[in-house]
């Protein structure tokens, strides 16, 4: 393992140690009092000439920047990241050739349309960008959980946005696509289609940052150190699986934990139980370039994975939080420009576009051209320029700063041609200056039907119902029609489907003819991950009367398998067992819901069921779960908490000594430890993350 020379660097910056010695000014001048004004008297005006009055409320005065424009809110973790293997048959980045070399990152992930202030569980894209610290220089992969985007030119970026945002009147609604000015600007828009499907999909309701794809959106080129080009797209896999809320938790998740996905990623790293994602690439030799239905530099288009494969050549891991959220996570500044020898870019015009505005979104957020020398944006690579000056210059240079200079001694000298320095890849160019899209990228719908087309019942009924939630919320009607009508060239009865919830006049048939062609790759029930429990959050049911010997084996079986399992009871401190000793509980109920766990597990007891049958909360609590397709448990007299809700056609086990699994339910009525067949099923259906298709229960 090699030394981290990122936390190293960081440990130059960090506050002195408060406990070190007495509250000071920014000046260093010891204070003894900051409770009070100096003032004429106890009740007399404040005096001009008290320093440290004016410096306390003046730095609160300015203690907040710009916001980002976008990705407003997020959340930010370190770590590092190990390639498996040498890759320098496609690129020269030292990063990806040694395995004994961990490259330290640091990775921010956000929410696009709201502010810092609102929701992590509102329906909207992810973003997911990563800053490798690496020998050669920073670079910076900024992506978003979805692989496409909405628009193909970055001239459009800020129509887009500005149609996304709140609306301009009112600054309604908050973090949230569902209102009039994005839809208009949608079925205006047909390139926009292909994102509007993943969109409206559960991938924009992640369960987790844990547990969400990443993508890098465009076509990147490696080079290698002969100088060939290669096309690439990033992916990044999360080890644990991919997984997502449903809508209706997803709402009251906003209400009940706004933090819930930082909270999330927070809590996993402080308990060790560290993220991993592993890097997959998809190459293309150049040569290919044109042997595909669409064009590589669309970045509203995928490489579908059965066309070519993602290869994995590398993997990271997030192993530290922040010490500060302003100064590493607000602080920290992407750049899709920042690139390292070996890595190259493409005409891709929203990538192009991107280049210039990433830079300079940083000058007026971060208040100058210096923003690269706060400590989260520093490289490890010596930094030597002939910059100088700016706001918040930190660097005390000396000597010359221009080049080529002799009174300097020509420093800092040009890198030599032993491959060390970036190199631009010789592509050839030529043309006339126009204003004209490429005709390669005029297909808008072939892709977002193959999404469609990709998806499983649940899939396609969840969609369906996110689009007639996101429309229902647009008063004019002609745009709720002609979304309808964009919908149509993507598939006739997703449109009509959609048309009936909105209340507009369903499609003309016949408004697509594309290949019934499908990427399983694509959908949510193929990307289960490595098939483990770590990180599920388990809530068990419990109450006075509950068998705590049975609920502390489920516990330790279940925390094993890397599971946070924790007691909820009608009320805080602990609850009496059946065997007349106290369990200590972790939440009381009404703090909680359902919608904040991943499984429920309701342990047998002779009292202690009979009391949560009739306890209101607690059956909302199981009920809920139920509806949203969670894994639940029961043992002993827990089954009958089950059978209250009397969920038609679900088995439930009645025998005794016999385990019963039917879509995600698993029971088994046997009193006293659970059975090995007990906790395999109930870890196998855990593992799955939802169940769907089940029988309605008894409201």
């Amino acid at each position: 393992m090699t030394e981290d020379r990122k936390e190293r660097q960081r440990e130059k910056y960090r506050a002195a140690d408060p406990a070190e010695g007495p509250l000071t000014t920014d000046q260093g001048v010891a204070v003894d009092h900051t409770d009070d004004s100096l003032t004429v008297g106890e009740r007399g005006p404040t005096l001009m000439e008290d320093f440290h009055f004016r410096e306390k409320v003046t730095h609160f005065d300015h203690e907040r920047i710009p916001e980002r424009v976008v990705h407003a809110r997020g959340a930010g973790a370190y770590g590092y990241f190990e390639p498996y293997e040498s890759c320098a048959e496609f690129t020269r980045a030292a990063f990806l050739q040694d395995p004994s070399v961990r490259t330290p990152v640091f990775v921010r992930f956000s929410t696009v349309q709201g502010p810092r202030g609102s929701a992590d569980t509102v329906r909207d894209v992810r973003g997911f960008a990563t800053k490798f610290y690496t020998s050669e220089g920073n670079y910076d992969l900024v992506g978003n959980n979805m692989p496409v985007f909405f628009i193909q030119d970055g001239i459009k970026f800020p129509d887009f946005v500005h149609a996304l945002k709140p609306e301009p009147q009112n600054e309604i609604p908050t973090g949230a696509s569902a209102h009039d000015t994005l839809w208009d600007f949608v079925s205006l828009q047909p390139e926009t289609m292909h994102m509007m499907m993943w969109l409206m999909s559960d991938r924009a309701i992640p369960r987790s940052f844990r547990m969400m794809q990443g993508f890098g959106v465009h076509t990147f080129r490696f080079v290698d150190a002969q100088g060939h080009g290669t096309f690439v797209k990033f992916h990044w896999k999360p080890k644990l699986g991919v997984h997502s809320l449903v809508w209706d938790e997803a709402q009251e998740c906003a209400g009940r934990d706004p933090d819930f996905n930082r909270r999330d990623l927070w809590q996993a790293i402080e308990a060790g139980q560290y993220p991993e994602y592993e890097l997959g690439v998809q190459l293309v030799p150049e040569e290919d370039e044109f042997n595909f239905d669409f064009d590589l530099l669309d970045a509203t288009k995928i490489i579908p994975e059965e066309q070519v494969p993602v290869r994995p050549i590398g993997h990271m891991v997030l192993d530290r939080n922040p010490d500060n959220f302003f100064a590493e996570t607000e602080q920290v500044a992407f750049h899709t420009g920042n690139v390292v020898p070996g890595i190259d870019f493409t005409n891709d015009p929203l990538l192009q576009a991107r280049n210039f505005s990433y830079l300079d979104t940083q000058l007026i957020r971060l208040g100058g051209p210096n923003f690269s020398q706060i400590p989260v944006n520093q490289p490890v690579a010596p930094a030597r320029t002939n910059h100088r000056d700016g706001y918040h210059q930190t660097m005390i240079h000396k000597g010359t700063s221009y080049s080529p200079n002799s009174l300097g001694g020509g420093c800092p000298a040009l890198a030599g041609a032993d491959g060390y320095a970036f190199s631009h890849y010789a592509e050839r160019v030529e043309g006339h200056k126009i204003r004209k899209r490429s005709e390669s990228f005029k297909d808008f719908y072939s892709q977002a039907a193959l999404f469609w087309n990709s998806m499983t019942d649940w899939e396609r009924r969840h969609i369906v119902e996110a689009f007639q939630f996101e429309l229902g919320k647009v008063d004019a009607v002609h745009v709720r029609e002609r979304t309808v009508e964009q919908l149509a060239h993507v598939d006739y009865d997703l449109a009509s489907q959609v048309a009936q919830g909105i209340g507009v006049a369903g499609p003309e048939p016949g408004a697509n003819n594309h290949k019934p062609q499908a990427s399983p790759a694509l959908s949510l029930d193929n990307l289960h991950g490595d098939g483990s429990i770590r990180t599920r959050q388990i809530a068990v049911l419990v109450t006075d009367g509950v068998d705590t010997g049975q609920l502390a084996q489920a516990q330790e079986a279940l925390t094993a398998q890397g599971a946070v399992v924790e007691a909820i009871a009608p009320h805080d401190g602990k609850v009496l067992g059946a065997d007349g000793n106290g369990y200590a509980v972790d939440r009381a109920l009404p703090t909680v819901a359902s919608v904040l766990y991943d499984a429920v597990l309701l342990p047998g007891g002779p009292t202690g069921t009979p009391a949560l049958g009739s306890d209101s909360a607690a059956m909302r609590f199981v009920r809920d779960a139920y509806r949203h397709g969670k894994p639940i448990g029961a043992l002993g007299s827990g089954v009958g908490i089950l059978s209250t809700l009397e969920p038609e056609g679900l088995h439930i086990a009645s025998g005794h000594g016999h385990v019963c699994t039917d879509r995600g339910v698993v029971t088994d009525t046997t009193t006293g430890a659970a059975s090995e067949d007990f906790t395999r099923a109930f870890t196998e259906a855990i593992a799955a993350h939802r169940h769907w298709n089940r029988p309605p229960v008894r409201c």
